[in-house]
């Protein structure tokens, strides 16, 4: 076990997270053994707080010149956007922000949520750029990957959505921008139609469950039945509870290669120290302290 453990000083800045409820966060054990571990002179924490306090929030983080910034939880991820300077291109494209920075009193918006998701991917050795991939699911997680996959260079992404909620509505209000932006060609369709799911998972190099469905310890469910996989293809799930959930099983018995969520949520906290601190997470430390 790393012995390292946070040092206050009067000299010490922080970083923290906003939004209701935040106390079942393990962000705070993330961040802080990562600084500790890196010298950075840096507490994290965590604050709840109602959207309506939000700017005096952010009013005094730019007065303090030692708050460098926070991440943003629901619901603070789409009321934080007006407050800000500026937004890079995701967070633009999405309407929603899960990290800010403050460098002399200037606010910057990001979502890192996509980045995480697209770098343990490619940790896991699958090529993004120029491939096909049919994402299950648009809520919030999945706009994020839609979104970051298209500027990342994936070329065809076929969505399936329940039609008639907010999924459908995300896709759609996505669709067109980033075709536009990047020339990706997305495709919406309902998940109720097994036989167009089938054929596009059949043509598919990446296939991606960014739903909750297998989430929960006994969970055997699943959004796909088994023998709609493909051997080769790459099967990643944003569930991380449990690590390995129906369809990982499925698609590691069918010969797939299989990408668990919580890469995925490592990966974006350590997106985030880089945008706060210029940093490089040890992340295979974070996986063995904190989450084995």
């Amino acid at each position: 076990m790393v012995e390292k453990s946070v040092s206050i000083s009067g000299s010490t800045h922080m970083v923290c997270l906003l939004g209701k409820p935040t106390h079942h966060s393990l962000s705070p054990a993330t961040h802080n053994l990562s600084f500790a571990q890196a010298g950075i002179d840096a507490v994290y924490l965590c604050f709840d707080i109602e959207n309506d306090n939000l700017p005096e929030a952010l009013a005094t983080m730019r007065a303090l010149d030692t708050w460098d910034g926070a991440n943003l939880t629901m619901p603070a991820k789409q009321a934080v956007v007006p407050l800000l300077d500026e937004l890079d291109e995701a967070a633009q494209l999405m309407g929603a922000v899960n990290v800010v920075s403050c460098r002399n009193g200037i606010l910057k918006g990001y979502n890192t949520d996509g980045v995480g998701f697209m770098e343990n991917v490619r940790k896991h050795g699958v090529k993004d750029k120029g491939a096909h991939m049919v994402l299950i699911g648009c809520g919030g997680a999945g706009s994020a990957i839609l979104v970051q996959a298209a500027l990342d260079g994936v070329s065809t992404i076929d969505v399936f959505v329940r039609l008639g909620g907010g999924s459908e509505d995300n896709a759609r209000r996505l669709a067109n921008p980033l075709h536009d932006r990047t020339g990706c060609s997305i495709a919406i369709h309902s998940l109720a139609d097994v036989q167009a799911l089938q054929s596009r998972i059949a043509q598919a190099d990446i296939l991606v469950n960014s739903s909750s469905v297998g989430m929960g310890e006994a969970s055997t469910e699943t959004p796909v039945p088994a023998d709609f996989l493909q051997p080769g293809m790459a099967v990643a799930d944003v569930v991380y509870f449990p690590r390995e959930t129906q369809l990982l099983k499925d698609a590691r018995v069918c010969g797939c290669t299989t990408i668990g969520g919580l890469g995925m949520l490592i990966e974006q906290a350590a997106a985030g120290e880089k945008i706060w601190y210029g940093i490089e997470m040890d992340t295979d430390l974070i996986e063995r302290e904190l989450y084995r």
